[in-house]
This record gives C-alpha cells, sequence and structure tokens, in this order.
C-alpha cells in the first residue's frame, strides 16, 4: 500500500521513540557495575599510609622532591587532578599497582606490589586514591567504551582518529577522515573531522577534501553504579568539499544523542541517533541516521592486560523524501589494543550492505587511535 509523505517522516521519529524508550530501560534494568565486595576505603587509607604516600605524598599530590631520592617523571601522576585520573578505569591503575610501572609503559619507579598485597588490599587503596579527586560529575573511565568503526560514543575523549574505509569490490573509492577530539571541562568535547576522499571517476582517479566537521559534545548524564552515559552533541559541515565528489553544496547541521550501556560482564552497546539538516535541502536532502554498535572487551591477565573488542554495528540511513527507503548495514569488527598502555589501538572490519544494495558496495574500514591525553604515540610501549 502506497504511504503518504507523513507517513514515511513519521517513521524515523517511531524509530527515535522506541529505541529511546529501549535503551532508557535497559539503563533502569541494567546490571550495577557495583563490585561483589564494596571497598573498604579506610583500609585502603591505612595501606597508603603505609607505603604509597612515601612517593606519591599524603594528599596524592606527591611527595616533595627534597623528600624522594628519583628524578620524577613527566608521567607522574597528581591524583588531585580530576581530569588526568577520572578517564582511566580501576583496571588500569590496578595493573600498575600489581605489576609495576612497566606493565604499562611508566617509570621503573613504580614497583610492583602484586606479591605484597591482597586484591581486597589493591581494591581498597584504589578507592582510597579515587577520593583525592573531590569533585563530581565527572565521567568514569569505565564508560570509555571501544570505539566503534562508525558508530560515535558517548563519552568525551582526547583522541586523535585516523579512518580509512575502501571499496572491497567495484570502482576503486577510498575515504579517510583525520578526527580531533579534545575533551575540556568536566563533561565537554571538541571534534574537528577533515575528510579526504579519493574516486575513480570515469576511469580517472579524483581526490577533494570533504565537508569538514566541528562538533561540541556534551555529557548530560553518567552513572558508574548503572553504567549508563548519554550525550548530545551538535556539529555544523561547512561545504568544504566538491559536490562532483559527494559533498553537499551547502552547510549541514548534524545533531545526535549518543548513548551507551556497560553491563559487568563487560559486554556493552552503543547507540547513536541523529539527523543531517542542510540550509539549502534543493542540494542536499534532509536524512536520518541510528546505528548500533554491540560487543564484548575481552582482556587478558584477568582484565589487565590486553584488549580484544569484537562486535558488530547495525547501520541506517534514510533520506527523508517521499519514496526513499532505508539503506541497512551490517560492520563485524574486531578491536585491539596496541600499545600496554592501551592508548593506541586499532580496529579493523567489513562494512556490508544488506538493504538497497544498488550501487553500494561492501568496504573495508579500519582506524588507529591514538589516545594523546595518556601519553606521545612512541612511549608505553
Amino acid at each position: 500500500m502506497q504511504r503518504d509523505g507523513v507517513g514515511y517522516r513519521r517513521l524515523p521519529l517511531f524509530w527515535f521513540v522506541l529505541t529511546v524508550v529501549t535503551f532508557s530501560s535497559l539503563a533502569v534494568i541494567g546490571q550495577r557495575l557495583d563490585l561483589k565486595r564494596k571497598p573498604d576505603v579506610s583500609n585502603g587509607k591505612r595501606v597508603y599510609n603505609s607505603g604509597c604516600n612515601t612517593c606519591h605524598g599524603e594528599t596524592g599530590k606527591g611527595a616533595p622532591q627534597t623528600s624522594t631520592v628519583f628524578n620524577r617523571p613527566n608521567t607522574f601522576p597528581d591524583f588531585t587532578v580530576c581530569s588526568q585520573t577520572t578517564p582511566e578505569a580501576d583496571m588500569q591503575w590496578k595493573g600498575v599497582v600489581v605489576h609495576g610501572g612497566p606493565y604499562k609503559g611508566f617509570s621503573t619507579i613504580m614497583p610492583t606490589f602484586g606479591q605484597l598485597l591482597s586484591e581486597n588490599d589493591i581494591d581498597d587503596v584504589i578507592a582510597y586514591m579515587r577520593t583525592f579527586c573531590d569533585a563530581r560529575g565527572w565521567p568514569r573511565g569505565e564508560l570509555n567504551l571501544p570505539r566503534a568503526l562508525v558508530t560515535e560514543k558517548a563519552f568525551p575523549e582526547n583522541e586523535l582518529v585516523i579512518s580509512t574505509s575502501a571499496n572491497a569490490t567495484g570502482a576503486p573509492s577510498w575515504e579517510t577522515h583525520a578526527i580531533h577530539e579534545q575533551a575540556f571541562g568536566k563533561r565537554d568535547q571538541l571534534e574537528v573531522d577533515v575528510p579526504w576522499v579519493l574516486q575513480d571517476v570515469n576511469h580517472s582517479l579524483e581526490s577533494h577534501t570533504g565537508d569538514m566537521t566541528i562538533g561540541l559534545k556534551h555529557v548530560m548524564f553518567s552513572s558508574l553504579k548503572t553504567g549508563s552515559i548519554l550525550s548530545l552533541q551538535g556539529g555544523v559541515l561547512p561545504p568544504t568539499g566538491s559536490t562532483k565528489l559527494g559533498g553537499a553544496g551547502t552547510t549541514v547541521f548534524e545533531p545526535f544523542a549518543a548513548f551507551d550501556q556497560l553491563w559487568r560482564t563487560n559486554t556493552w552497546v552503543q547507540f547513536q541517533m541523529g539527523a543531517d539538516l542542510p540550509v539549502d535541502t534543493k542540494k542536499s536532502p534532509q536524512s536520518m541516521f541510528w546505528y548500533t554498535a554491540l560487543g564484548q572487551t575481552i582482556a587478558q591477565d584477568k582484565r589487565l592486560g590486553r584488549q580484544w573488542s569484537p562486535m558488530v554495528e547495525f547501520l541506517a540511513n534514510r533520506d527523508l523524501v517521499d519514496g526513499a527507503k532505508t539503506d541497512w548495514d551490517v560492520l563485524p569488527e574486531m578491536q585491539v589494543t596496541l600499545s600496554p598502555r592501551q592508548h593506541i589501538r586499532a580496529d579493523i572490519g567489513v562494512r556490508t550492505p544488506f538493504t538497497n544494495t544498488a550501487g553500494r558496495n561492501p568496504q573495508v574500514q579500519f582506524y588507529i587511535l591514538w589516545d594523546w591525553a595518556d601519553g606521545k604515540f612512541w612511549e608505553g610501549w
């Protein structure tokens, strides 16, 4: 039965409402991330003051250099600086405490405590060290889920990502994005995305820079207890690209919401939904997108070591015009941490259309990611 244009416009709204209700329910009923044993902060303080404060100081800012016998490396932590400590997950800290600084590519002055302290003592001292950041409202690093190839995560990051997609079949085509993300304040992030496109046009390779994106993300809600985080982002795409090679030819506004849910089993789901709203709809139609990434992180050495994150993305795009159909793609992929510090990661997958496949080719997609807040690219190996 032929549906009218109003009906087509209501379909994305239906998906939006359904998804928000679904994921809001998951956040409510989701398995809490609380540990089976609640850390004893008072015991953690005792453990800290019996040894850790010799180097890290009573307040976590570091002992006076006149009282220490080592040269302080540039990675020496100040546990009172929330912007440095909250993005790190407890398991990152635990790896350093158990195996020493070199385990995560840090200095050898940090000794191993895995044979000296019980697991409960280590959990307790980490819980105590968390109290040195006394400001509330910072999203915790446990909610910084593995980045998918397409679906944007909700956590604000300090990353440089080089992402490439290439046609696996058909005419040669490559699209590379240089993405810079910088967190600021407790809950905000600035993002700049500069694409470069190389396409086969009538058996001749042509290239252009594409339409760049400038975006501002704000975390609306985050909870370590429920494992949930919700962000909103507003982006603008000035028409910097060639319309001949896919540029919109008009300024486009791109608002979206991103919601991530983590469970205690290290299983997680990420959801992103938004729209592309061009100023001149005669040059480029309005469209909507809704993406989902479902995955599981598996880490070696009792979750302290290298992380492997197999995941699958389900990607939908639809122009908001009469008669338009929804393009659905599936994208299985694998992300892995490359450096022991886990600040260098790579992801590879194959994106395959499974509806409206005419003119849409399977693509190999890949990225390499550098979390530059955790150190220089060549450090931490």
